[in-house]
Parts: C-alpha cells; sequence; structure tokens
C-alpha cells in the first residue's frame, strides 16, 4: 500500500515525533511504501490567500491552484491511504494542519462541483493529547475532534477511517507521562504494522 503520511509538529524533540517515527517503522517492517510532508519542515503555507478564499467562495474550480497545494494533491491521488500524525492543540490540529485542508481540499478536488479527489481506501488520524483520554471524552472533547476530522474533513473521502487519541502526556504530570509514552509507542508502531 502506498501510504501518505501528514506529520505537524515544531519540534523534533517532541513526543509526536517518536510516535511519527515508530509508526514509519512499523509501515517499513510491514512492507508499505510511504511518503511524508512534514509541515514544519516543508514550512507549508497554511495561509490561505485572498484569491484562495475567492475561488473556493465562488466555486471556481476552472481557476488554478498554487503549486505547493498542486504538489500536496499529487500526493494524495498517487496514495492509498492518508494518515495525519500531529498533536492536539486547543482540542484541534495545530493552525498549520487545518491551514493545509483550508488550501488542499480545494474546491474540484475535494468536493464540488465534480471533485477529482479519489475515495482512499483509509484515512487514520493519530492525535497525541496532554489531557488524559476519560477527561476528553466526559467534557466531549474527543468527540469533537473526532467529528471535526471524520465527519467534516475526510467525510465520504475515504472506505475507512479511524481516529486515534494517545493520551496523557502533559508535562504537567511526568509520572503518567512516562508511564503513557512506553504504551503509545508500541501502538504507533503497531497501528503503522497492521495498517
Amino acid at each position: 500500500m502506498n501510504v501518505f503520511v501528514v506529520y505537524c509538529h515544531p519540534s523534533k524533540t517532541s513526543f509526536t515525533y517518536l510516535v511519527k517515527e515508530a509508526f514509519l517503522q512499523g509501515l517499513i517492517a510491514s512492507g508499505h511504501n510511504y511518503i511524508i510532508s512534514d509541515l514544519y519542515e516543508m514550512d507549508f503555507n497554511d495561509t490561505i490567500t485572498e484569491d484562495e478564499y475567492l475561488r473556493e467562495t465562488f466555486y471556481r474550480s476552472d481557476l488554478p491552484v498554487a503549486d505547493d497545494v498542486m504538489l500536496e494533491q499529487d500526493k494524495i491521488q498517487n496514495s492509498d491511504a492518508i494518515v495525519f500524525i500531529y498533536p492536539v492543540f486547543w482540542t484541534e490540529a495545530p493552525a498549520k494542519l487545518v491551514g493545509w485542508f483550508d488550501r488542499v481540499w480545494s474546491t474540484g478536488f475535494a468536493y464540488a462541483p465534480e471533485p477529482i479527489m479519489k475515495v482512499l481506501d483509509k484515512v487514520l488520524c493519530i492525535a497525541a493529547a496532554g489531557k488524559l483520554k476519560i477527561d476528553l471524552e466526559e467534557t466531549k472533547e474527543a468527540e469533537a475532534m473526532k467529528t471535526v476530522m471524520l465527519g467534516d474533513r475526510i467525510r465520504n473521502r475515504a472506505k475507512q477511517k479511524d481516529f486515534i487519541i494517545l493520551d496523557g502526556i502533559t508535562h504537567w504530570d511526568e509520572e503518567t507521562r512516562n508511564l503513557k509514552q512506553k504504551e503509545h509507542l508500541t501502538t504507533a508502531y503497531e497501528l503503522g504494522l497492521t495498517f
């Protein structure tokens, strides 16, 4: 399977970076091919321009898209699956990943009129969260994050989709963080291995 990994975190010393590395090791061990867009490393422009806004607002799919957007769309079209790996910032993905959707999920590609984006076999979202999952579920934040990513952004663009929260990795509670990290890195590897 050809897997497109969209990774979004500003630090190579983060837990999220380790999650990405563990997941990729699992993919490699299972024989999958992958390409990666590291949005911070590539300095992806997450700000939609006025021209892009007007193109989207009036569904002007006849107007060109920016070269950097076209590259990301080509990666999608040449993949069987997408995996998003990112930290939770205020119950949401980082602004750079949100901006990726704003620009890459363009009219005529991901939605009306007559979208050309292929239906992917799988989409997997792996979100690293500081809070415990039980707390995120109690406050409905987990449900909200899943609804935004899988319900709104992915919707019917994949045959199979899943949203995984790797919880409890805040620095406020180093004891819990240390316990959870090993477990979560094993999970990330296994997600890649069984993808």
